[in-house]
């Protein structure tokens, strides 16, 4: 005999919608946790990074025996008297680098770029003629090195990239999260462009100004080595990570406009005068209407081979992940920090080759001190004195004597 009983195996739509709910939830969960493995592991390849420009740094030096030099290449305009941004004809070629290029160039052969080494360290023929060995001025505009092509300043470079900055493309060149350390002062900057002049003539003012002021394991434009860093190794910072511009008015990468150079910008609380124009609504970006730097090419990160401090360099004055403010010339009269798209903090390359990961919170000490000039002519930090940026910016120094604790 058949039975009309039938066993039932299906869902009811209350349970169904119970099932898809509990998923939901342990989605919900499990997402965070997730992201949070992701970002951890691009941290992770971040600092294996910066170890890689950490020993490539020291074989340079074991090779060499300075450091890389922040701000080298080329100065004097070639014979045919082409400008810094213009290829010339013949074996020798035209532009010229202005002694701009980061110490980043230096390094390319040991961090496994030695054909990229190649191309900027020989003649290279372009579109209208051929660029000199060391390229032309790095600082130049895309336009110019798209009309003229000229590659290794249009290379990215893998190594000189977080994976968790996502910045890419145009308008920048070639972009870097990894920046030199200039020290607790940034009165040299402007100086070091014109310590010596085109005919190689030093002016002794200058560069009396920027032998004192220059206190961090580069100095702009001028050799230093491992023996000129008399603090120790292990209790400098050499290099420091940066986030690169995404065109958001980032206060951490797009510069703001503080005025000209008038003397009452260096009183106490210069170094703070671009803080009044941060969005109160959005504490990480600037409000409407802020004055910022006109090109958008000209970011944070936005070119590797450039040493200006807008684009490779920082200074320990104010604590990580602080706005970026820059006073009449952005190249060099810029007030940038370390930075990163790292939750609460920034990694930092010691001297020794370790990386660190400094938090927003270190101990920065006076951030109104008025010894932030430009220039000379008072209010610079006197030779060999003790940083007025408490624990950051004694680790910024090389040779100021300062007795760092431990767990920094």
């Amino acid at each position: 005999m058949r039975s009309n009983h039938r066993s039932h195996y299906g869902f009811t739509l209350v349970e169904l919608l119970v099932v898809i709910a509990i998923i939901g939830v342990l989605v919900g969960l499990l997402l965070p946790a997730v992201q949070a493995a992701r970002e951890a592991a691009r941290r992770m390849s971040c600092s294996n990074n910066f170890k890689q420009i950490g020993l490539a740094v020291h074989n340079y030096h074991a090779a060499f025996d300075q450091l890389p030099q922040s701000g080298s290449g080329t100065y004097n305009n070639p014979p045919a008297g082409a400008l810094y941004d213009t290829p010339a004809p013949g074996p020798g070629g035209g532009g010229n680098s202005y002694y701009r290029l980061s110490f980043l160039v230096g390094i390319t052969p040991f961090v496994e770029q030695q054909a990229l080494w190649e191309k900027i360290s020989n003649p290279y023929v372009t579109t209208g003629g051929v660029w000199q060995a060391m390229g032309p001025l790095p600082t130049t505009t895309i336009a110019k090195l798209t009309a003229n092509p000229y590659d290794p300043w249009l290379t990215n470079i893998a190594t000189y990239r977080c994976p968790s900055d996502p910045g890419q493309g145009l308008p920048s060149m070639g972009r870097t999260n990894y920046a030199s350390c200039w020290g607790d002062a940034n009165h040299a900057t402007r100086d070091a462009e014109t310590y010596v002049n085109q005919a190689g003539v030093v002016n002794a003012t200058n560069a009396n100004y920027v032998s004192i002021s220059s206190r961090g394991a580069f100095i702009y434009r001028k050799k230093t080595g491992f023996r000129d860093i008399l603090d120790g190794l292990a209790n400098t910072v050499m290099c420091g990570e940066i986030a690169s511009d995404l065109g958001d008015n980032d206060i951490r990468t797009t510069p703001a406009s503080a005025g000209g150079r008038t003397a009452a910008q260096w009183q106490p609380g210069g170094l703070l005068r671009c803080k009044g124009f941060i969005d109160p609504a959005r504490p990480r970006f600037w409000a409407p209407g802020t004055a910022i730097t006109a090109s958008v090419e000209d970011r944070r990160g936005s070119k590797w081979m450039a040493a200006n401090a807008l684009y490779s360099a920082f200074f320990t004055m104010l604590p990580p992940n602080s706005e970026t403010c820059h006073h009449g010339n952005y190249h060099e009269e810029y007030i940038a920090s370390v930075s990163s798209r790292h939750q609460g903090g920034a990694h930092v390359l010691m001297g020794d080759g370790a990386v660190k990961f400094i938090t927003d919170s270190i101990e920065a000490g006076n951030s109104g001190s008025a010894q932030v000039k430009i220039n000379g002519g008072g209010g610079e930090l006197p030779a060999g004195s003790q940083s007025p940026f408490g624990l950051w910016g004694a680790l910024g120094t090389r040779a100021t004597q300062e007795v760092l604790s431990d767990g920094f």
